[in-house]
């Protein structure tokens, strides 16, 4: 499939000897048995090294949303091995696994799954509760966060009180105020128009700039092209690893 395109899958220039955050090692990812078995993933190998900013696409059904899902820690591979920065967590328990979301990964949901009844400091405090931050190292730090986000002003605004664009700004906010190895964003943009998609995408190359590394998952070529490479999955496999974003288009129309 992929020798029909004429793209050239190079890879792009980056950081010499830069620390490999996330190392996926033939992982698959398998569903029923026998007749029934679908295999979402079919041996996967993939790496991102830290300070990178890389999209992930593919039409539906590629794989793309489960790979991030392992990626995230919230699902586990059926075999293969999952370093996430030098840690095979592949096959950690439940309790693993949301110790090493809640200290290495943030994320960002195209729904921005804000709790109402509290305000965005609120709603930034609450991953450093989990963390077991104190009271008032929280307040400082998510009033940090949120300034980071432009939101300086509206730290005591309820998710009802802001536009969708301050809303996706407050989850972001909330993604990178345990200070993350990782951020993690699924479509983050899909609820968004334009003008305020860019603005968050903004946001997005202003922290990637300052050394946090960042993988998204978009069905837009607009917003991938806004990334430094782009993965393409497609039937639960990697086909490119080290797209340009200039040759997004033509894989879009294949």
């Amino acid at each position: 499939m992929a020798n029909t395109l004429s793209i050239t899958d190079s890879r792009l220039p980056s950081p010499v000897n830069q620390p490999v955050i996330i190392r996926l090692e033939d992982i698959f990812k398998v569903y029923g048995s026998d007749e029934t078995e679908v295999r979402a993933l079919n041996g996967v190998n993939l790496t991102v090294e830290q300070g990178e900013y890389c999209s992930i696409m593919g039409p539906s059904g590629s794989g793309k949303s489960t790979a991030m899902n392992i990626i995230g820690c919230l699902d586990r591979p059926t075999s293969g091995h999952y370093y996430l920065d030098n840690v095979d967590v592949a096959q950690m328990d439940d309790a693993e696994l949301a110790r090493i979301r809640n200290k290495k990964l943030g994320f960002v949901f195209q729904q921005f799954h804000l709790l109402p009844q509290l305000s965005a400091l609120e709603n930034v405090m609450l991953p450093m509760v989990y963390a077991g931050v104190n009271a008032s190292d929280r307040r400082e730090r998510a009033a940090e966060a949120l300034k980071r986000v432009g939101l300086e002003k509206r730290l005591n605004n309820k998710p009802t009180q802001l536009s969708g664009g301050q809303q996706q700004r407050v989850a972001i906010a909330r993604a990178i105020v345990n200070r993350p190895v990782l951020l993690l964003a699924d479509e983050p943009t899909g609820a968004l128009d334009s003008r305020t998609t860019q603005e968050v995408l903004d946001i997005f190359g202003e922290l990637n700039a300052s050394g946090i590394t960042v993988v998204m998952v978009t069905h837009e070529p607009d917003v991938a092209r806004q990334t430094q490479r782009i993965v393409w999955f497609r039937d639960g496999e990697v086909v490119h690893s080290h797209l340009s974003p200039s040759d997004v288009g033509h894989l879009a129309m294949s």
